[in-house]
């Protein structure tokens, strides 16, 4: 049970409906519905009354808000009598689709917890739909995510543009691929594919260059950093950001490196995104800035490796 649970529930009852609740709160109806069932089903209560024209508060619901109102008073008092440092030294969760970790997460990590030494710093590794969600439940503070240029973005986030790189081809150096100065897609059909699982834009984007042709053979893996591993294990070849390969510690040994796709465009953003809301806790907007600062020394890019 999180206090942000809580919140949402007191701001449905304060403003009568789910509609009204999600538009004062800037997240998505179903977003917000979402949330309020994961609470439901911890507590083994119906929280709302769910009808063709609107969600509101159940009779049960109605009965417990004295204590949700009590709880959030607490935690306001506790809050303030903490002051600042407790919004200085609390935990900051960072989601992240595993890209630029050397070059763009480490450095910053390092940097934040340099100014911020009383702040954990966790960071996990997840799908993007899984980083949206924890984003909206309050889960996780700030998510790293990739988009190919053109994708939407969900307007429930503030959105920040960190990194910009184009997709290539990872593999060995003793790969036959290596010798080339571009890999086509004919190419990368005659060698062993280790793609990322369905739910990752790569997965995506390849599907998409390969027009629905198979290659020789093919792995599935569960992120860009297993992938990278695998390739150094000589198992084949991937397809990643180049951001995600440049500088990485596996390529400065020399166990990796990394040729461009022939003929193609496509450029893919890092994105650093947060829910919108009206007050940001001190520690996660310290993070923040760490992130838009690393990037801006980068260039927006790594590949003139800074």
């Amino acid at each position: 049970m999180r206090t942000e649970q809580l919140e949402y529930i007191a701001a449905v009852t304060r403003l009568g409906s789910l509609r009204r609740a999600a538009e004062e709160l800037h997240l998505s109806q179903p977003a917000l519905s979402e949330t309020v069932r994961n609470l439901e089903r911890e507590l083994g209560v119906d929280l709302l009354e769910r009808k063709r024209s609107g969600a509101r508060m159940s009779a049960e619901g109605r009965e417990l808000l004295p204590h949700i109102i009590n709880v959030l008073d607490a935690v306001d008092r506790l809050r303030g009598a903490a002051g600042e440092q407790h919004r200085i030294s609390r935990m900051v969760r960072l989601g992240t689709v595993n890209a630029a970790t050397v070059p763009l997460l480490i450095p910053v990590v390092r940097e934040f917890r340099a100014a911020h030494p009383l702040t954990q710093v966790e960071v996990v590794g997840a799908q993007q739909s899984e980083i949206h969600r924890s984003l909206l439940e309050g889960g996780f503070d700030l998510g790293l995510v990739n988009h190919l240029d053109g994708d939407d973005v969900a307007a429930d986030f503030e959105t920040t543009e960190l990194l910009r790189g184009r997709p290539v081809v990872c593999v060995r150096p003793d790969s036959p691929l290596a010798s080339r100065t571009t890999v086509s897609v004919s190419d990368l059909l005659a060698e062993p594919l280790i793609a990322m699982r369905s739910g990752y834009v790569m997965h995506r984007f390849v599907h998409r260059l390969l027009e629905g042709h198979s290659p020789s053979f093919s792995y599935s893996t569960d992120g860009a950093e297993m992938g990278k591993l695998m390739v150094a294990e000589g198992l084949g070849a991937t397809v990643l950001p180049d951001f995600s390969v440049i500088d990485d510690p596996l390529e400065r040994r020399g166990a990796i490196t990394y040729r461009p796709l022939a003929d193609d465009s496509t450029q893919v953003l890092l994105m650093l995104q947060r829910r919108r809301a009206e007050s940001v806790p001190q520690a996660a907007q310290g993070l923040y800035e760490t992130f838009v600062g690393r990037a801006e020394a980068l260039g927006g890019t790594l590949t003139g490796r800074p």
